[in-house]
């Protein structure tokens, strides 16, 4: 399969306007996107390319302006765009490093990740999973059961995994990201995790200790509720994917469901929270 990439030039550079722009080609068909400084990158397969289609974007924002250019990139050619362009190993902290299988004579930590990522989010170079991982460093998961709600490639459940959880479940609506997740947990031989092709819907069957949502705003208050009810008493969760000012309104969501906080980390306008659930 063909994927075209179109880089969004964000003129001046906002990480709002990102995200709007982000959201409306999301329900385009647009499957895994990287900000940058001057905007994004987009990817979609090519035969669901429609440049009409990205003529009819809107962003409301005053004084924001943007344009976009399109080129066409084979699917067995990505690892090579990741290499040559923007994935380079990534330090979290003193304990963990997250590399790709093509990077050599790298630094080593107490917890390495390997990932391929391909088309799927994620890479740790986000703000947003960068700061699950510092979230998840300074946690205790040993013996946990824990979720990873729109895993990804699986970054932050296979950290999990690493550091002692008994069971980790991944979940994930895109087939891309559920395919690649698998990939990375052979990587890393991952034998306590497992993911799941899906949404919220999935939820009901199993509790958790520990839950990790690094999605986004929207998502996360829709199905704030599912989270809630699958989470075991004095359990813990951390949600990430949103700005700091949105955080009121995740904060009055969260506590409707019996959630109280407990820490947040921001970087860049990016925030990561955790809460833990009343007994």
């Amino acid at each position: 399969m063909e994927y075209t990439k179109v880089s969004m030039l964000v003129t001046p550079p906002n990480q709002v306007a990102n995200e709007l722009l982000i959201a409306q080609m999301g329900e385009m068909g647009f499957e895994s996107f990287e900000e940058n400084e001057k905007g994004f990158d987009a990817y979609i397969p090519s035969q669901n390319f429609s440049e009409e289609q990205l003529g009819q974007l809107e962003c409301p924002l005053e004084g924001i302006a943007w344009s976009f250019s399109s080129e066409a990139i084979a699917q067995q050619n990505w690892n090579k765009v990741w290499e040559d362009n923007f994935f380079k190993p990534i330090k979290i902290g003193d304990e963990c490093i997250i590399r790709s299988s093509f990077h050599q004579d790298v630094e080593t930590c107490r917890y390495e990740i390997i990932i391929d990522p391909r088309m799927a989010f994620g890479t740790g170079h986000h703000e947003t999973t960068s700061l699950m991982v510092q979230h998840i460093l300074e946690t205790n998961v040993d013996n946990l059961e824990v979720l990873d709600m729109g895993c990804g490639t699986a970054i932050l459940g296979m950290l999990c995994a690493m550091k002692g959880a008994r069971m980790v479940e991944g979940i994930d609506i895109d087939e891309w990201a559920y395919s690649n997740a698998k990939d990375n947990l052979e990587l890393n031989n991952i034998t306590n995790m497992h993911i799941q092709l899906g949404g919220a819907e999935l939820l009901g069957k199993t509790a958790y200790d520990l839950i990790l949502a690094n999605i986004n705003r929207n998502i996360l208050l829709n199905d704030m509720a599912s989270y809630a009810k699958v989470l075991k008493p004095n359990g813990k969760i951390i949600f990430s994917g949103f700005y700091n000012e949105d955080l009121p309104v995740i904060d009055a969501e969260a506590r409707q469901h019996g959630l109280s906080m407990l820490a947040q980390k921001t970087d860049n306008n990016w925030t990561a929270v955790a809460y833990i659930k009343a007994e």
